[in-house]
């Protein structure tokens, strides 16, 4: 399994719960991405866009969160700067983007989000730190394929920056919910993300 340590929040001393990845990548995701490099950047391009205006959605979809609306203005501009970063290095490979294809992964996961305003604002944070824990270790293995040069350090930068925004969102759980029934349904949706990835085929593709 993988594992994403968790930092003590600077107040409390509080353990935030923690996120363990179900189902580790296996090294044939990382070939078939290797083989067909300029899609996989393509549709990476296209989840640092769709990850900005995620959460430019979570602030205005919650306004009355106040501490949610600063973080994700701070998470919307951060992913804003990745998609920049991905602009600029598709250009000089001559690559340009393309309409946005639908994610088998995300459309699953986003069927097991509960209804009712308060399960579903939980799932909505959990799951979104299930994602970019995902993204964090699927681009820390791009890192580790990759030949040394100046694609390899900026996947190390992305997989780093994704471990931040893994937390963020579990900590902000914490901070609406208890953290027992964060840390129980955290559970169940990683089960469920696990069960979700394995069986789905690998593409060149971030999921």
């Amino acid at each position: 399994m993988f594992r994403l340590e968790t930092a003590i929040e600077s107040e409390g001393r509080k353990m935030l719960p923690e996120l363990v990845l179900r189902h580790e990548t296996p090294r044939e995701w990382v070939d078939v991405v290797l083989g067909d490099l300029d899609s996989f950047l393509l549709d990476h391009a296209s989840n640092e866009r769709k990850a900005s205006a995620t959460a430019m959605s979570m602030l205005a979809h919650y306004p009355d969160r106040r501490e949610l609306v600063l973080e994700m203005v701070e998470l919307a501009r951060e992913e804003l700067v990745h998609f920049q970063q991905m602009l600029n290095l598709l250009d000089g490979r001559g690559l340009v983007l393309m309409k946005d294809e639908k994610d088998p992964y995300l459309k699953e996961l986003r069927n097991r989000m509960r209804n009712g305003r308060e399960e579903y604002f939980l799932d909505r944070l959990l799951l979104g730190g299930i994602v970019e824990a995902r993204g964090c270790e699927r681009f820390g293995l791009m890192a580790g394929a990759l030949p040394e040069g100046s694609l390899q350090e900026f996947y190390e930068q992305i997989a780093e920056s994704e471990a931040r925004h893994h937390e963020l969102f579990v900590r902000l759980a914490t901070l609406y919910f208890p953290t027992v029934a964060v840390e129980k349904r955290l559970n169940e949706l990683l089960d469920d993300e696990g069960e979700i990835l394995a069986r789905l085929p690998h593409r060149a593709a971030l999921h």
